[in-house]
């Protein structure tokens, strides 16, 4: 049996924790950008570290994880789709090009987003990149329809909504992806935490505080319930610099 793809984490927070700056503002919009940048001094760190390449090279990572929240705010109204009209049975089976799956990797890498609602309108491609979508048989069909006449691959891994576990299995037997590396916001971190699907942690501490209850944080989502632990972390090296980040790598321990 064929084991899952290694789950890494790699996410930059405040001193406190926070992921963003309010619930609703979406980091790769301004002025949050620019907010965003200014926490950290400029030239902190020298020899910045580029985290995907490092994985890369570390354990052959070549897939980039995020949540539909990380591109779409939740009161976003995405653009009307046309209405699929034909038999929408063979939708609900992975979508997924030979031309495309079989590129070699490297350079070839994934793009991919959990969007059970199906709210992402994809309008940006990237040189070595493809996008991938996690859906579940919930997703409105014509979403579907819409990700197979714009020829991007999505997986069918969930009912009502995408399982998660599922569908890193699926990334791995479907598209020999050894390593995910997820980018995404406290929720979809704290949905991978609670289905004990993380491997390791990056996190990247600016030297600045955000507050605000209810602002996302570094893990999100259900909380413990009454009389479970905590998962333990194994620290595996820490690296500071003269502007005040720190940089953090955790092995999850075996629980």
């Amino acid at each position: 049996m064929q084991k899952r793809p290694r789950v890494v984490i790699s996410v930059g927070a405040s001193v406190d924790g926070k992921v963003a700056l309010t619930r609703d503002a979406l980091l790769m919009h301004q002025p949050s950008t620019d907010l965003w940048g200014s926490m950290t001094p400029p030239a902190a760190d020298p020899v910045p570290i580029d985290i995907i390449e490092v994985l890369s090279q570390q354990y052959g990572c070549n897939a980039i994880l995020e949540g539909s929240g990380s591109l779409v705010t939740e009161d976003a109204i995405p653009a009307e789709l046309p209405s699929y009209d034909g038999d929408t049975a063979g939708l609900y089976r992975h979508f997924l090009p030979p031309d495309i799956t079989g590129l070699p990797s490297p350079p070839h890498r994934w793009f991919t987003v959990v969007d059970s609602r199906g709210r992402v309108r994809w309008t940006e491609k990237h040189q070595d990149w493809d996008a991938l979508v996690l859906v579940a048989r919930a997703t409105p069909a014509d979403y579907l329809g819409y990700l197979r006449r714009e020829r991007i691959c999505y997986l069918v891994v969930g009912e009502e909504r995408v399982d998660l576990a599922r569908g890193i299995a699926a990334m791995g037997t479907e598209l020999g992806v050894s390593c995910v590396l997820s980018t995404a916001g406290g929720g979809l971190n704290g949905a991978l935490l609670r289905a004990g699907l993380i491997d390791e942690l990056h996190l990247t501490l600016a030297p600045a505080l955000i507050g605000g209850l209810g602002t996302p944080s570094v893990m999100d989502g259900p909380p413990l319930a009454v009389g479970e632990p905590p998962t333990r972390l194994q620290l595996l090296s820490v690296h500071t610099d003269t502007g005040g980040s720190v940089r953090l790598h955790y092995a999850v321990t075996e629980s």
